[in-house]
């Protein structure tokens, strides 16, 4: 069985969980090539939550046993791509759930001193690492290997050719992406 990728993401002032396969995934400091089906490709950071076992309706004072790891992540949207989706009542699939959408940097081992609650690397993320678990739980079963991503509290941000993504914990670089 193929890992699942659970994303929390922010819409419309909403929290909205989606899913990607595992052909999203862009991992250590490989560049993302901008898709040329898309005009204006956004970012918006994120945490990722690597599940360390099995598990099904999980009770968020549980919900810290199952996972190992974080990391911090960067999630690409095709804005364009999307707002013509929401216009024609389409799903968002190819907006967000193309090849390569989710950058990841280094895993930490949790408990990490870089997470507070709701904070990551101090910025405010739509749920806290245990509510992303049960909630994406009471959708389906997670299983060791599966990622779960949360957004910050913001929209995506615009993002052009040359430039570099980084995101640093406690001033050491954890995550750099180069888009071209």
């Amino acid at each position: 069985m193929r890992m699942k990728i659970i994303g929390f993401i922010y819409h419309d002032g909403e929290t909205e969980m989606v899913l990607k396969g595992d052909s999203c995934l862009l991992n250590g400091r490989k560049p993302l090539f901008m898709p040329d089906w898309t005009n204006e490709l956004g970012v918006t950071e994120c945490m990722i939550l690597r599940v360390s076992r099995l598990g099904k309706e999980i009770a968020p004072k549980f919900a810290g046993r199952y996972y190992d790891a974080i990391a911090p992540g960067a999630d690409f949207i095709a804005m364009d791509i999307a707002r013509e989706a929401e216009k024609a009542g389409k799903p968002w699939t190819k907006a967000l759930a193309f090849d390569y959408s989710l950058a990841i940097g280094e895993y930490e081992p949790t408990p990490t001193p870089s997470l507070k609650g709701r904070e990551f690397a101090g910025e405010e993320l739509l749920l806290t690492p245990e509510e992303a678990i049960a909630e994406a739980s009471k959708v389906m079963t997670i299983r060791q290997g599966d990622l779960i991503y949360i957004q910050r509290r913001q929209a995506p941000r615009a993002v052009q050719k040359e430039e570099i993504i980084r995101v640093e914990i406690d001033g050491e670089e954890k995550l750099y992406c180069k888009i071209k």
